[in-house]
């Protein structure tokens, strides 16, 4: 007999991981699409890191820090640390 699990429950349990196991989840779960919609994702962030790279490169918008943008994350999501 299984049991059936709803995305909200997924999703819920996934929020609880820790940051190594939910990019561990993440990298399965984009692994286990199809190779054609794989493909259409990766397309997808080429471009956008395309895009992304020339607004830095141009001056357009400026980088932050990766500990900045956790404590940004943080405050937002009402978290602590």
């Amino acid at each position: 007999m299984s049991a059936v699990v709803t995305y909200e429950e997924v999703l819920r349990t996934a929020q609880s991981l820790n940051e190594v196991e939910r990019v561990r989840l993440v990298e399965e779960l984009l692994g286990s699409l199809t190779s054609d919609k794989a493909e259409e994702l990766d397309d997808a962030w080429l471009i956008e890191v395309d895009r992304r790279s020339r607004e830095l490169d141009g001056g357009v918008v400026q980088a932050v820090p990766w500990n900045e943008v956790q404590k940004r994350a943080r405050e937002r999501a009402n978290l602590s640390h």
